[in-house]
């Protein structure tokens, strides 16, 4: 399925112990947009939904959908943080191509 690098678990730790409010988990899913077709989307979720999946790493929970599962088995998910800046950066074997920004991609 998805892989979360060790720095990307303490990235969502720190986020999710950061939070006003109760959060389920880290919701990752595939939308349709982007310059290259496809665009990764992260948010915080306060709920879980009837038909996720739920994959835990060290105690962080990760949320995803059914439609964006297949898309997202495989990617590796790291997060990076250097003088060009920091983030989320995603590893996607399924990407025929991906823009230069890193956020979205074709499954062509």
């Amino acid at each position: 399925m998805l892989t979360l690098t060790d720095n990307a678990i303490k990235a969502v730790d720190r986020f999710i112990r950061g939070s006003d409010t109760e959060v389920a988990g880290l919701r990752i899913m595939i939308t349709g947009g982007g310059c290259s077709g496809f665009q990764y989307g992260l948010r915080l979720e306060e709920n879980l939904g009837a038909d996720d999946t739920v994959i835990e790493f060290g105690g962080v929970k990760v949320l995803v959908d059914p439609m964006s599962a297949p898309l997202l088995n495989g990617v590796v998910v790291d997060f990076v943080d250097n003088i060009d800046g920091s983030g989320f950066k995603f590893e996607n074997p399924n990407a025929s191509s991906s823009c230069a920004c890193g956020s979205s991609f074709n499954a062509g």
